[in-house]
């Protein structure tokens, strides 16, 4: 199994456990987040970007790969990705690195499969 359908096929088998808890504080939580990135007065993909960025900074390598993800189905293109690095690095600043090395690894099997999860 390669990195993405490793984290996807992951991702979705916890995330039916923790649904399946049936625990109304989570569910409202998962609902907020995927409210939070619904189209509104910001378009989904600036939406993302924002999100990915956040999650370099915080350092949250899950979080990374699911908004790389979601950037790639709204059509985000390399170069957009690295401006969003950047801005990451430049606010979070040189411990962000790490998580950039594994982020570009990502995106770049991201553009390696076909469809993305």
């Amino acid at each position: 199994m390669d990195l993405v359908e490793n984290f996807n096929d992951y991702r979705s088998r916890m995330n039916e456990k923790i649904m399946a808890a049936d625990n109304i504080v989570l569910k409202r939580l998962f609902n907020l987040d995927t409210n939070c990135y619904a189209p509104g007065s910001i378009d989904v993909t600036t939406k993302e970007m924002i999100g990915l960025a956040c999650s370099m900074v915080l350092r949250c390598d899950d979080c990374v790969k699911y908004h790389l993800g979601k950037c790639k189905e709204a059509g985000v293109g390399n170069e957009q990705i690295f401006e969003v690095f950047a801005i990451a690095n430049i606010i979070g600043g040189t411990i962000v690195i790490p998580h950039l090395r594994r982020a570009v690894e990502y995106w770049e099997a991201l553009n390696e499969t076909k469809s993305v999860s």
